[in-house]
């Protein structure tokens, strides 16, 4: 009876001899109250393989003996043995003994295995049997650097680029309208009573030139006006014999608004004629047509109004943030939406000096050429303002700055999986880039992907050392 319990126990301390070493690590076992025969078999039960992993390392395991892909034997792993599942290093793999210069290494302290705030001079356990890791003083230096080994590196992707010289250029985009230019607009109207005779066949949307005729016009004040100027020319001879009285009928006629090309007829023909052709006062299209056939139009009353459209305006509203980075004069770029990939160049002409305190934008307007009359009035647009300075200057892309708000910062790759981090103070941003303008220097390696990984293991790294000091005080 005692001889079966005794090989029972015997059996169980082997079995959890295999299985603490693969849960632990390097954990020692000693069985008490054994015999030296239980001690010796477990010891050599130690060394028994307990799973196979790949002879390169790599992150392929088996229960049972195994063959690489090209025929190799897995390598046999004993319960001893330290238990990682990580892909091993060249160092790694060379030598499983720590090297000479790690021995000569001094520890500082060691932290908790599970990555929690806690850490002890002395070597120890957590509470699950799991040893604490040593920490050397080159590991926790004290200028803020951070260190990763060659496999973290490699799993989280962390990536480096130099900085730079680069032109950056800012594009600034805003939509805005298409709206006519205002000095390029007239309004046909009467000075006095009048009676519309007859309208020309143009209509609202049709194109007319500089003195084509839109109408005729019986005016009496007009026809009195007219009168007096042919009876002064008759009496002197000449235009340039009318007295005083005679310039003066002129200039009433020409106060009466009556075409030009009219008032030479009369004074070569010296006649007075029954109705007024008006005609248009420049190149453009008709707006709004409101002359009817026989109507009466009272002083004031629009008839036509026409408007040069060879030359408009884009209206855009720029975001407040934009703002200091525009001025008038410079080149804008304009596309319409119904001219898919076609561009019009004009220039800032007025940035009008109000926001709008719903949107937090300010009108600007862009002066475009329309030669080909493409550009209609009310059309959507897009404006996109090219700033920034052709000069090359030091930059860094932007996924390598970690912005907390209140400052910028970076990582700098000192090399041998060092990473410093370092303040900056950044310019212009563009085609994602950013301008640096205090903090590194040309040619230093920053960190472009992964920064925020690094960035944590910096802060678990700190709060560890945190809590170093706070034991070592006590």
């Amino acid at each position: 009876m005692n001889r079966a319990v005794l090989t029972s126990a015997t059996a169980a301390a082997l079995i959890a001899a295999a299985g603490g070493g693969f849960i632990v690590g390097r954990a020692q076992w000693t069985a008490v109250g054994l015999p030296s025969m239980v001690t010796s078999a477990v010891a050599e039960g130690s060394r028994t393989p307990i799973y196979y992993q790949d002879p390169d390392g790599k992150p392929w395991y088996s229960l049972t003996p195994g063959k690489t892909p090209d025929g190799r034997d897995y390598r046999g792993v004993p319960a001893d043995a330290d238990v990682s599942f990580d892909e091993a290093t060249p160092e790694a793999t060379m030598s499983a003994a720590p090297s000479a210069t790690a021995a000569e290494r001094k520890i500082k302290y060691y932290r908790n295995p599970m990555g929690l705030p806690d850490t002890s001079p002395t070597p120890k356990k957590d509470s699950m049997g799991m040893d604490y890791i040593p920490v050397f003083e080159g590991d926790d230096s004290d200028d803020g650097s951070v260190k990763l080994s060659v496999a973290k590196i490699q799993r989280t992707g962390v990536k480096s680029e130099p900085a730079a010289r680069r032109v950056i250029r800012t594009a600034i985009r805003a939509p805005g309208t298409i709206q006519l230019d205002e000095r390029r607009v007239s309004v046909i109207s009467m000075r006095a009573e009048s009676w519309v005779q007859k309208v020309a066949d143009v209509t609202t949307g049709t194109r007319v030139t500089k003195g084509q005729p839109l109408m005729e016009i019986y005016s009496p004040a007009v026809s009195s006006a007219a009168a007096e100027y042919i009876a002064a020319l008759s009496s002197k001879g000449t235009v340039g014999e009318v007295g005083l009285y005679g310039r003066g009928s002129r200039q009433r006629i020409m106060n009466l608004d009556v075409p030009e090309p009219v008032i030479v007829s009369m004074e070569k023909s010296h006649t007075v004629p029954i109705a007024i052709e008006w005609s248009a006062p420049r190149d453009g299209i008709v707006l709004e047509r409101n002359a009817v056939e026989g109507m009466r139009a009272q002083p004031g009353d629009v008839l036509f109004r026409v408007a040069d459209t060879s030359v408009v305006w884009a209206m855009v509203d720029v975001a407040e943030r934009d703002l200091g980075a525009i001025a008038v004069g410079q080149p804008v770029t304009v596309k319409a939406r119904s001219f898919p990939g076609r561009e019009f160049q004009g220039k800032i002409s007025v940035i009008y000096p109000q926001v709008n305190r719903e949107t937090r934008t300010a009108r600007v307007r862009i002066e475009l050429p329309n030669a080909d009359l493409a550009l209609l009035p009310d059309m959507y647009v897009d404006a996109e303002i090219n700033t920034g300075s052709s000069e090359p200057v030091l930059a860094i892309p932007e996924s390598a700055v970690l912005d907390t708000g209140r400052k910028q910062a970076v990582f700098i790759d000192k090399g041998e999986g060092r990473f410093e981090p370092r303040d900056v103070k950044l310019g212009h941003r563009g085609d994602g880039y950013v301008e640096v303008r205090e903090g590194i220097v040309e040619g230093e390696p920053v960190v472009v992907s992964a920064n925020f990984l690094i960035d944590a293991e910096s802060n678990l790294k700190a709060a560890l050392k945190g809590f170093s000091e706070a034991g070592g005080q006590q």
